[in-house]
């Protein structure tokens, strides 16, 4: 394996190229060539494999995210401004929990923090999205989070979700959803 291939030569690119400015990278800046495929793995559970063995380095998995995105051919990429790593991501590359709520009705706000650290409001720029697995009835609600990106609610945070669900205000016969930031999501049939 090239020196390159390895996580942490992906993290001294983006330390180099950020040296102490704050806020996410700027992504949607960086548009290298395809330096090939490797071996991370984000699986269901969003628990990070490098070579099949588990990375346990928080800020490195934290930093990973921050220099994700998904392109337009499905797949996933680690970015930096001199190199792009496609990785495979089993289910979505992050998870969704701590389900907060402020206000009521059409005024409350739903706010979830994500497996990175993250606290995204559902709303217009984080919409809510609740579909079924393929092949089965089970749920998968996901919040998009930016650059194609999405984090699938835990158990537990859709859960809490569902204290909320009222009936549709289009008077959609059978659809129910929730309320957030201003905008309805349906989140289906008899939820």
């Amino acid at each position: 394996m090239s020196e390159k291939q390895k996580p942490e030569a992906i993290e001294a690119q983006v330390d180099d190229a950020r040296k102490g400015e704050q806020g996410p990278p700027p992504l949607d800046q960086w548009h290298p060539d395809l330096s090939g495929d490797i071996d991370i793995r984000i699986a269901r559970d969003g628990s990070w494999y490098f070579k099949g063995d588990k990375m346990h380095r928080e800020a490195l998995t934290r930093l990973f995210s921050t220099i994700m995105r998904r392109e337009d051919d499905g797949d996933y990429y680690l970015v930096t401004p001199v190199e792009k790593w496609r990785i495979t991501v089993d289910d979505t590359p992050l998870l969704a929990h701590t389900l907060t709520v402020t206000g009521k009705g059409r005024d409350q706000v739903l706010q979830v923090i994500t497996s990175a650290g993250e606290t995204l409001t559902l709303g217009a720029e984080h919409p809510l999205t609740v579909n079924n697995y393929p092949g089965v009835d089970e749920p998968r609600p996901v919040v998009a989070v930016r650059f194609g990106l999405e984090a699938r609610l835990v158990t537990s945070a859709f859960y809490d979700l569902a204290r909320y669900v009222v009936e549709n205000p289009a008077g959609t016969p059978d659809s129910f959803g929730v309320w957030s930031d201003g905008v309805f999501f349906e989140i289906g049939p008899g939820a």
